[in-house]
């Protein structure tokens, strides 16, 4: 080992170890120990110097001549730092506080101006302590300094993550390889529905009902690819926890998390190995739900207006009753009935209805007549469409969902509890209900004209679309109000109605 190289390599800084001056007489003997010291001493991040009782450099670090630009051999030896790493005017104060850490306990912080080999300067944060001898005196200081912006961007790194784990409004997850939680911060927790240590270890699927797959496929993506360009919207179902609204089932909360990804790879490798995934996201399902629902408003009255434009040129009143129907079909349900009040009694005949086997136009039923005339249609008792007649509002109903549900109100206002209707197979209690065997949900909804109730519109849907919800309700009770306006036209216009009341 060289004079120079040796003069790098120093005692170890711990209270039972010798102080520098020691070390430096031991190191010119060489061997192993010193050796190893001088190479942990140049591959520490941070510059390091020591000097001794005297203020004399015994120790001068590769980072440290990376920053300032002296070698160790230029540096070891010098006393402090006056006349070459430090303005003549500034050296005193400088080496008075740099030495003061002989006679205080912990470690000293300073900030001070020092030059570059070049004549530059360079602000530099130092942290100062004594090195104490093996009778516990101090023997010297250590100075361990790095430029400030450097430190500067490392607090800033501490504080952000800081924030982002304790104050954010966003939540911030970091997940590991195995696509487990490692860290959630408080605003995750309660997006959660758990703790900031509980979901911690544990597979995202104990936590996500449904969308887990879509959630685990985009960490994958971003182990194996990077993060995507842009954020992910991801509809999830969790667990609902107590206290929490249940709105989509019992037990679950349907959410949709706006989702940006972060590949996070450790600094300390040659090449960059994955550590995880930084997952932030934000909860934004109140806001496509109203998308949603705005998206939804406009395409109806889109078709409202058009089956309007339609209907008006349609002759046949019966014909038009039907094409409000057909238009109000796309995108809602799958089958429509029409069911009117038989003459004279309380019975309902199918007057139109949609092929049961396959989607097609409500046309009217061979042998009924606009004003009620046919085959009355074989409903039992409590049938979904006798009850909507009855109360004059509209009624919902599930298969196996054991319930049958009023969704609308009754001319004057009011409501009514939910009825049970068992939980037999759909097409069981479909057919029960003389309706397609492929239905699944039903909305009953009254046609109403000139104050009577003319008959009954029903629409139904298959298993593969969700249960009829209240604003479906508003928009059928639309739909039945122009419907039943063409029916009572078509009434008024058949042989022998009186049109009366």
């Amino acid at each position: 080992m060289s004079a120079s190289r040796s003069e790098t390599a120093g005692a170890a800084l711990g209270p039972d170890e010798p102080g520098p001056g020691e070390a430096r007489r031991r190191e010119r003997g060489g061997g192993p120990g010193a050796e190893l010291l001088a190479a942990l001493l140049d591959g520490m991040d941070a510059a390091l110097c020591a000097f001794d009782a005297d203020g004399v450099i015994t120790h001068w670090n590769r980072e440290a001549e990376r920053i300032l630009g002296w070698s160790a051999g230029e540096a070891v030896g010098r006393r402090g730092f006056a006349g070459w790493a430090v303005r003549s005017a500034d050296a005193g104060e400088v080496e008075a506080r740099l030495l003061a850490a002989m006679d205080a306990p912990g470690r000293q912080v300073h900030e001070f101006a020092l030059l570059r080999k070049d004549g530059s300067r360079v602000l530099v944060r130092t942290q100062s302590a004594r090195v104490p001898g093996v009778d516990g005196k101090p023997t010297g200081v250590y100075t361990a300094f790095s430029e400030v912006h450097a430190q500067i961007d490392l607090e800033r790194s501490i504080a952000l993550s800081e924030a982002l784990f304790d104050d954010a409004s966003w939540g911030v997850v970091l997940v590991d390889v195995d696509l487990r939680p490692t860290v959630v911060n408080a605003h995750a927790a309660r997006a959660l529905g758990a703790g900031r240590v509980s979901p911690l270890g544990r597979p995202l699927g104990e936590l996500v009902v449904r969308g887990v797959e879509e959630l685990e496929g985009a960490l994958h993506h971003v182990l194996a690819e990077g993060a995507p360009r842009g954020l992910v919207e991801l509809w999830v179902t969790l667990r609902a926890t107590e206290g929490q609204d249940d709105a989509e089932g019992e037990g679950e909360r349907r959410r949709c998390w706006r989702s940006g990804f972060l590949r996070l790879a450790s600094p300390l490798a040659e090449e960059p190995v994955p550590l995880g995934v930084g997952w932030l996201f934000h909860d934004v399902t109140e806001q496509k739900l109203a998308e949603q629902e705005a998206d939804r408003l406009r395409f109806r009255a889109s078709q409202l207006h058009r089956a309007g434009r339609a209907a008006v040129e349609c002759e046949d009143p019966m014909e038009a009753a039907t094409a409000y129907v057909d238009f109000a079909l796309a995108g809602f349900a799958d089958h429509a009935l029409i069911d009117l009040v038989e003459p004279g009694g309380d019975r309902l005949v199918r007057a139109a209805a949609t092929p049961s086997g396959a989607p097609g136009p409500c046309v009217p039923v061979a042998g009924a007549g606009p004003e009620g005339s046919g085959i009355p249609v074989r409903y039992p008792a409590g049938h979904p469409a006798l009850q909507s007649a009855d109360r004059v509002g509209s009624v919902r109903a599930s298969a196996g969902a054991g319930a049958v549900t009023r969704a609308g109100a009754r001319a004057r206002g009011g409501g009514s509890p939910a009825v049970d209707v068992g939980g037999r197979a759909a097409g069981e209690w479909a057919e029960e209900r003389q309706w397609p065997g492929d239905t699944a949900h039903a909305l009953c909804t009254p046609l109403r004209s000139r104050g009577r109730t003319l008959g009954v519109l029903t629409f139904l849907r298959t298993a593969s679309r969700p249960p009829f919800e209240r604003p479906d309700a508003v928009y059928a009770e639309s739909v039945a109000t122009l419907a039943a306006a063409s029916l009572d036209l078509a009434r008024l216009a058949a042989p022998g109605e009186d049109g009366g009341p």
